[in-house]
């Protein structure tokens, strides 16, 4: 975890796309289904904001010598 900022903005975005996709399965109406390329690249997106770095954060990561 690089930045608790983009981090929490993935995993909000991942469980927003998962508990849609869930919704729609569950919800006991067969004219709904998940979208699931959107459900994938709202994922993927998550996935890429847990890993990504914000722009207030300072640095490399590493300490000069």
């Amino acid at each position: 975890m690089r930045s608790w900022k983009t981090t929490v903005a993935g995993i909000c975005m991942i469980l927003v796309a998962v508990g849609n996709a869930t919704k729609a399965l569950v919800d006991n109406d067969p004219s709904t289904v998940p979208s699931w390329e959107v459900t994938i690249t709202a994922v993927m997106a998550g996935i890429g904001l847990i890993v990504a770095k914000d722009a207030t954060v300072g640095g490399t990561g590493t300490v000069p010598p």
